[in-house]
């Protein structure tokens, strides 16, 4: 699992959905897990879901590595549910698949939860 204490102080809290979504899928996409922990709901649900992804990331070549690291995030939709709770519909430039991420409000910052709306890709 990721040691979430010391990597939230490394990393500024998102102010919105779209920062908080956008600083975790970069993280993912870069290979940067301890980036991508700092935007997300520590619990173990969401651990084991992010356990997944970076499982998938190392799986990959070296070559389909860099050319994530290299992609752009394109955000096809932000869905606001409430004022707590927004669905990010996007999608990266590489693999030009559709993927959604929640993010939910917590003291103020926007965190990725994976609970109800995982589809097990970023």
């Amino acid at each position: 699992m990721f040691s979430i204490c010391s990597c939230r102080q490394q990393y500024p809290p998102a102010p919105t959905a779209l920062e908080g979504a956008h600083e975790f899928i970069d993280g993912c996409l870069k290979g940067d897990f301890n980036k991508a922990t700092a935007y997300m709901i520590d619990d173990s649900e969401n651990q084991k879901e992010l356990l997944k992804i970076k499982r998938d990331y190392d799986g990959k070549s070296e070559d389909q590595k860099h050319a994530y690291a290299l992609a752009s995030i394109i955000i096809n939709e932000d869905a606001t549910l409430n004022d707590t709770m927004h669905i990010i519909n996007y999608k990266n430039s590489y693999d030009q698949f559709a993927r959604k991420v929640k993010l939910i409000k917590r003291n103020d910052k926007w965190l990725v939860d994976f609970k109800y709306t995982f589809n097990g890709n970023l």
